[in-house]
């Protein structure tokens, strides 16, 4: 069992940290207080998402480190070694601020200038100021969007549309 649309990968276990079983997790930077707030997380390990409650977690650098419940040496932690760390799709979503959206929910969304179907999103990627949706024309080209309210004020992720403020030339 691989991941699936129920739940959402929050963080990989990199290494162990200290002596007491603590783990070394990569994660995104945005998400800092969202994993602050964990009670609890699944660990996938042979195709099985394992619960585990989350004893603490705290930061060190690039990493966050994490005390998870009964796993107390480094023998115990090393089993996980390169897991990726899920929660329930679900209370990941109650997290998000307005105008945060998962990647998986916007990709697959038409978009629309003026009520005109002009192309489809097929991917997000970021440039280091702002996120960008890579939108596939009717031409068939990619072209980059800033995801930014100037240039795309709506986002319906109900009825998959996105509409963009168009600017000449932005999508072939």
């Amino acid at each position: 069992m691989t991941a699936n649309k129920n739940y959402i990968s929050i963080g990989k276990i990199l290494n162990f940290h200290g002596v007491q079983g603590e783990a070394k997790v990569g994660y995104s930077k945005n998400q800092a207080d969202f994993l602050k707030s964990l009670k609890s997380a699944f660990i996938l390990a042979n195709d099985e998402y394992i619960l585990f409650k989350i004893k603490s977690v705290k930061f060190n650098n690039k990493f966050a480190i994490i005390k998870f419940d009964g796993i107390n040496s480094i023998n115990d932690i090393l089993v996980y070694k390169n897991c990726l760390i899920f929660v329930p799709q679900d209370d990941f979503e109650k997290s998000l601020d307005e105008g945060e959206y998962l990647v998986d929910d916007l990709v697959g969304c038409d978009v629309y200038s003026m009520d005109k179907k002009i192309g489809v999103v097929v991917g997000v990627s970021s440039n280091g100021a702002n996120d960008l949706l890579s939108v596939r024309g009717v031409s068939k080209k990619i072209s980059l969007v800033p995801f930014v309210d100037e240039i795309v004020p709506e986002v319906n992720l109900k009825d998959k549309k996105i509409v963009i403020n168009e600017i000449p030339g932005l999508i072939e």
